[in-house]
């Protein structure tokens, strides 16, 4: 145990031979009662010593297992708006700090997830993890309702805002520079990341990002509240009061989801256009998706017939396209793929979804100054655990971003076998890209290839496999489909 005296308070966190953890660190106050729905409040200083050695309160969600079905510590409440922070030391000069945003649909997920450990002691950095509020209780748009819920369906990412204000003001107490920030997030927490992008109220609160398998702001948000009201049989205007008073496990159980738009008040135009027009005032960027994305939401039994996947092929085909009419791109894909199974087109959309939104931010950041970098995870981990094939799947490189193939002991997931000398050296030597970014802005220098910035010229990508390599526009194909070529 180490106490340690912030301009908070005191807080004990813990030391296990590797680095100094400090876990459930509240940055807003309880987000219930009369604060559901409206934007967080920061936390005040807490009397006498806090206790930073046990997991905080995760964010309500459908099920208690982890995004991967993992067990994961920390029991499910509305009051969830805390941050865990790893650091080497809290003495010495200060640190470059990563702040991660978790995926999970913006359903689930939590910051209980994910073991920064490796990274901080590796790297001599910091790593901040961060809960946000879910589904309903981050997402639901109700600006239709009165003025104090303008900007209510971005209310989740003003908790990653305010969480970013906080490491600002106090992250200096615990090792790290708040001056040197990476956001770093994957799939929605990626998605989060190139969303905070086009949201003004961030900048100047981060100096790099990294997003994996990330979709950008690029659509207003829907208004559901009107059906919404006549599933609960009452009044349009009785909604908020209703939803206010339920019980959060009953809000809950309602399965209003969650996602990222242009509400004009949080996030004010698409990521892309911020990039464009914050110039060379911007952030160096990197992004990337898994070659094998789809294959995680599939599932595991034989394949389904064309019709059972239409509906859904259609929603990510129109995410992908920003929201325009997918009819000829699903057709596109068909007919460049004519082997393929229904499951195997629907794998593809999904593929698509991510990679289009991910080589924009890179080539803008390009185009715009600071610099963007795409890659693509293809390192296969073979089958998953119900014996289906999984390839390069969704969140298959998380760990080795976090590099948790090197402890043993750490909670992160991980698809492939650790002790694979391959899987080893790769972990190694991308997170130490991520690194190299976290410090420089420039993810070279690690151990990878030489690694150009992607851009509309050449469009060169480095391919994360067993022999990594960079490869010139591999995505050629895909952007005729897309209409991007």
């Amino acid at each position: 145990m180490t106490t340690i005296t912030t301009r908070l308070g005191k807080i004990t966190g813990r030391q296990d031979g590797r680095a100094l953890t400090f876990l459930g660190i509240r940055y807003a106050e309880p987000p219930t009662g009369d604060l559901r729905f409206l934007p967080p409040v920061g936390a005040s200083p807490w009397p006498g010593t806090a206790d930073g050695t046990r997991f905080p309160n995760r964010p309500m969600q459908p099920q208690s297992a982890g995004t991967l079905g993992q067990s994961v510590p920390g029991e499910l409440n509305e009051d969830c708006l805390f941050l865990n922070i790893v650091t080497p030391a809290v003495e010495g000069s200060r640190r470059p700090v990563l702040v991660w945003i978790h995926g999970g649909g913006f359903t689930a997920g939590s910051a209980n997830e994910y073991d920064g450990s490796v990274l901080a002691e590796q790297g001599d950095v910091i790593v901040v993890t961060i809960n946000y509020r879910l589904g309903a209780f981050g997402f639901l748009n109700l600006a239709a309702h009165g003025d104090e819920f303008a900007g209510s369906a971005s209310n989740a990412v003003r908790d990653q805002i305010l969480a970013l204000q906080w490491v600002r003001d106090n992250i200096a107490d615990y090792g790290g520079d708040p001056g040197n920030v990476t956001l770093f997030g994957e799939s929605a927490g990626g998605t989060a990341v190139l969303s905070i992008l086009a949201a003004p109220s961030a900048d100047g609160l981060y100096h790099k990002a990294v997003a994996h398998s990330a979709m950008g702001a690029s659509m207003p948000p829907d208004d559901i509240t009107g059906g919404l009201a006549a599933r609960l049989d009452i009044e349009r205007e009785e909604l908020v009061p209703t939803l206010r008073a339920m019980p959060a496990a009953e809000l809950q159980a309602l399965g209003i989801g969650g996602g990222i738009f242009i509400d004009g008040t949080v996030i004010t135009r698409s990521t892309n256009a911020a990039i464009l027009e914050r110039g060379a005032a911007g952030v160096p960027i990197i992004a990337g998706t898994n070659r094998d994305e789809g294959t995680l939401f599939t599932g595991p039994g034989p394949d389904q017939p064309a019709e059972s996947y239409a509906g859904g092929n259609r929603i990510l085909a129109g995410n992908t396209l920003d929201g325009a009419d997918p009819t000829a791109f699903i057709k596109g894909l068909r007919a460049m793929y004519p082997e393929d199974s229904p499951r195997e087109i629907h794998e593809r959309i999904w593929v698509d979804m991510f990679r289009r939104q991910c080589i924009g931010a890179a080539e803008s950041a390009t185009a715009a100054g600071p610099g963007g970098w795409l890659y693509r995870f293809d390192l296969s981990a073979g089958n998953g655990p119900e014996g289906r094939r999984l390839g390069a799947t969704h969140a298959s490189e998380m760990a080795f971003t976090f590099n948790t193939f090197a402890n043993p002991d750490s909670i992160g997931f991980a698809f492939h076998d650790r002790n694979d000398g391959t899987v080893r050296r790769l972990a190694e030597q991308w997170s130490n890209t991520i690194l190299a970014m976290a410090r420089t802005g420039d993810p070279n220098g690690a151990g990878l290839p030489a690694w150009p910035r992607y851009s509309a010229d050449d469009r060169r990508c480095l391919i994360l496999d067993a022999d990594p390599r960079v490869e010139a526009d591999s995505d050629e194909a895909h952007r005729v489909l897309w209409g991007d070529a």
